[in-house]
């Protein structure tokens, strides 16, 4: 089996049932169908072979989300190329450096501002041969430039049909990896790494030809690539595109999803919104809130614990959901089964508070080089604080030092071009090594400590793991970002961006007298109220894990900054070199 074969499958069988659908500017969503999907992907694949694309050849995708993104997949895959996804976030120097090391022939774009992208730097890049732009040009399309509606129409004027002689251990795609430091890594991932992991995770998690899945997380990412992509298609789900990532609040409420996936981000911004909403309230409606999520808590504790609510609980809970919840189930579209968190960690709060609200948050984790599950919650078996228990087929086992070990059809074939770096991190047993340190609980459970390269040593000797911490400061109501610091120093700094709307707000009702959100940054009152949440907040943590200092930032971190990587995660390295004369005056004694 290939992933193309699979994709054949459901083709076959599900035929006029709604795989994909899109929202047209200004439109409304419009479905299309498995047969009218798979007819587009034997038109592409002809396409391209007619552009000169042969088995193993190398083709790039830089584009959002969109039905063009799955047909240029599975043609691709059809044609017995390779494929080289990229973040539509990109620049184009960036674009390049992906371009040249994968040797890619073609790269086919969304739109225009992607297309000029490429056009700067095309002369940069020996291998590349054409341009597939999926936007319609009503102007003169440049030399080298063939639009997506044309390669598809010349490929429907070749009679001969494609027989794929792929095999399943060859290379289905190298996706480079977004990178906190040095240079992308190119992770070769096979048909088998992909089918044996959807296998693992849809044994866990059924989902079928009635569920409706909302894409938004960029397919360029194995995380949804997989499980936004690979799963709902080879299952005969049907898989909506969110017009944007600003559109998603809306866009959940016109296709009324059954599963999706994202990043933690998502679920703390609703989870802000609604506490923000509580305190504009009156303290009634207030008091009706709290009642509500101690009732949910409650009975979230009885269905942790295996036990069944009584007759008198349930009743609360009716009322509750009722009152308080309603809204919030009825923002998902209201016929939500299950969230699904992954790419970063997700703090155990907003998992309970999801959960005492009637939704389960599913947290999984993986990494590119594991395609990408590795362990994951599921219905049936879940705890929250942890990413669930490993899935069928892989193995997982703690080194002497913390770091979590895996090994099974799931691991990259290695990295493209770079031999030397996949040997450091595949062994002769065939374990990588993950580069994220943390433990199995007895019940089989994994909790991640934090990221190897992340963990902060102190001028004593102390280690400090940022993100337990980082977590639980970001819970507070006025903290919205945050970065430890305090590598070789005395003890533990950090970088915060506060929650502006949260703090204007209590701002006006305390009277704090400051023109403008810098001003307001450096008032007394503002520095009490952060070290307040900061003291409060980590009554748990060890003495040498307390944050003693701090700076308040005036803007938040951003992938246009290159702060963050296209999943979110901060580029630590980046921020502390961006950062160094406001880290260094927060250690003036040790200057």
């Amino acid at each position: 089996m290939t992933l193309i074969s699979m994709f054949e499958q459901s083709v076959q069988s599900y035929g006029n049932k709604p795989a994909l659908a899109h929202k047209p500017k200004g439109g409304t969503y419009q479905d299309i169908s498995y047969a009218e999907l798979g007819e587009s992907v034997d038109a592409f694949s002809k396409g391209l072979s007619a552009l000169g694309v042969q088995k193993g050849d190398r083709v790039a995708i830089l584009s959002e989300n969109r039905p063009e993104w799955a047909i240029s997949d599975f043609g691709i895959l059809k044609a017995g190329a390779v494929n080289v996804p990229m973040f539509s976030t990109l620049t184009a120097a960036q674009v390049a450096y992906i371009l040249n090391d994968s040797g890619a022939k073609i790269i086919c774009v969304s739109t225009k501002d992607q297309l000029e992208k490429v056009i700067a730097i095309r002369d940069e890049v020996s291998s590349l041969e054409q341009i597939v732009i999926y936007d319609e040009m009503k102007d003169e399309v440049p030399a080298g430039v063939s639009q997506f509606v044309d390669v598809c129409n010349q490929g429907k004027e070749v009679n001969t049909p494609i027989e794929s002689d792929t095999d399943e251990d060859e290379i289905a795609t190298i996706i480079y990896t977004s990178g906190t430091t040095g240079n992308p890594k190119g992770v070769m991932l096979t048909h088998a790494n992909f089918l044996s992991n959807f296998k693992a995770c849809k044994s866990l998690i059924d989902v079928s030809e009635t569920d409706v899945l909302l894409s938004f997380l960029p397919l360029s990412h194995v995380f949804e690539r997989l499980g936004g992509h690979y799963v709902p298609l080879f299952s005969g789900a049907k898989i909506a595109y969110a017009e944007s990532t600003f559109t998603v609040a809306q866009n959940m409420q016109e296709v009324s999803p059954t599963v999706m996936l994202s990043v933690p981000r998502l679920y703390e911004t609703m989870h802000d919104r609604v506490l923000r909403a509580v305190q504009a309230g009156s303290s009634l409606k207030q008091k009706i809130f709290h009642w509500g999520v101690s009732v949910g808590s409650a009975v979230s504790s009885k269905i942790q614990q295996g036990e069944k609510p009584s007759a008198l609980l349930q009743m609360k809970q009716n009322i509750a959901d009722k009152l308080v919840f309603a809204k919030l189930k009825a923002a998902t579209g209201g016929q939500l089964r299950f969230f699904v968190s992954g790419g970063a960690a997700l703090p155990q709060s907003i998992a309970e508070f999801f959960h005492a609200a009637g939704i389960l948050i599913l947290e999984g984790y993986g990494l590119t080089e594991t395609s990408p599950v590795i362990s994951m919650n599921y219905p049936e078996k879940w705890k929250f604080g942890t990413v669930g228990v490993p899935v069928p087929g892989v193995e997982v086992q703690i080194a002497e030092d913390g770091e979590i070990l895996t090994r099974g059809p799931h691991v990259m074939k290695g990295y493209f071009n770079n031999e030397n770096a996949t040997a450091e991190v595949i062994d002769g047993e065939d374990w990588f090594y993950t580069g994220d340190i943390g433990i199995i609980d007895d019940d089989g459970f994994i909790k991640i400590t934090d990221r190897k390269k992340n963990i902060i040593v102190l001028s004593n000797g102390k280690n400090v793991a940022p993100q337990p911490i980082e977590s639980q400061l970001v819970q507070s109501p006025f903290i919205d970002q945050i970065m430890l610091v305090g590598n070789e120093r005395k003890n533990v700094a950090a970088l915060i961006v506060p929650n502006f709307d949260a703090l204007k707000s209590w701002g006006a009702e305390n009277d704090v007298d400051a023109p403008d959100i810098p001003e307001m940054l450096k008032t007394r009152e503002v520095q009490q109220l952060i070290q307040g949440e900061i003291r409060e907040r980590l009554t748990d943590f060890a003495d040498f894990e307390q944050v003693r200092r701090f700076t308040l930032l005036e803007k938040e971190f951003s992938q246009e900054e290159d702060e963050m990587t296209p999943t979110l995660k901060l580029k630590r390295n980046v921020i502390i070199e961006k950062y160094a004369d406001l880290i260094e005056g927060m250690y003036p004694e040790e200057a």
